[in-house]
């Protein structure tokens, strides 16, 4: 397999997830503004959409958007035990936190790496990432260790990754301390360690 990503980028979830499993594979990233591959690969003949991530497949076909990408890893590794079976109350809970992190908690943060925002979008968006962050924080406050409880899944991954993009925009996690011992925590699994080091995070 072959995962095109960005440093830092959402892709990092399906990078954390590929160490996870265990996986062969290789890794090509991407400059999205330049449309081009570190190959040299126009990135568009991979993912037309432009963006990352894109897993490549040992077929050959290409997946693409990371929720997909991360449920299909995980349910290729059933042993690795990242994902509740299909058709479970905990496999829905784990597609509602995948959901939730991709169309809220993702896209709340966008205006801070959007070139043309300015400073009142990116002062609204601050508040509208503290509301999502004070959800998850009603989540983490009983005491859990993940999203779905003792277990580490692929929606831990993906929340990790968002999450810590507070510390490259101005937001104390701190504000929100069982929010913030998650992340450290995930932080600290070899699998995420090996991912940040990789892309040059660490």
């Amino acid at each position: 397999m072959k995962l095109f990503y960005k440093p830092g980028a959402c892709s990092l979830a399906t990078h954390i997830t590929l160490n996870e499993i265990a996986a062969a594979y290789e890794i090509d990233s991407v400059d999205t503004d330049a449309g081009k591959t570190s190959a040299g690969i126009d990135f568009k003949t991979i993912n037309p959409k432009g963006y990352v991530p894109a897993l490549q497949l040992a077929s050959g076909e290409v997946l693409t958007e990371g929720a997909a990408i991360l449920q299909y890893l995980a349910d290729n590794h059933p042993e690795r035990g990242l994902a509740p079976k299909a058709g479970t109350v905990a496999r829905a809970r784990l597609q509602e936190y995948l959901n939730f992190t991709s169309s809220e908690l993702h896209k709340a943060f966008t205006p801070f790496f959007t070139a043309s925002a300015t400073t009142q979008d990116k002062e609204k968006a601050a508040k509208n990432v503290a509301a999502k962050l004070s959800y998850l924080e009603t989540l983490f406050s009983d005491g859990r260790a993940y999203l779905l409880g003792a277990e580490f899944s692929v929606a831990d991954a993906y929340l990790f990754v968002v999450c810590n993009w507070s510390n490259f925009v101005g937001i104390d996690l701190m504000g929100w301390p069982s929010l913030a011992a998650f992340v450290e925590r995930t932080s600290q699994r070899p699998s995420a360690q090996a991912a940040m080091k990789a892309e040059g995070l660490i």
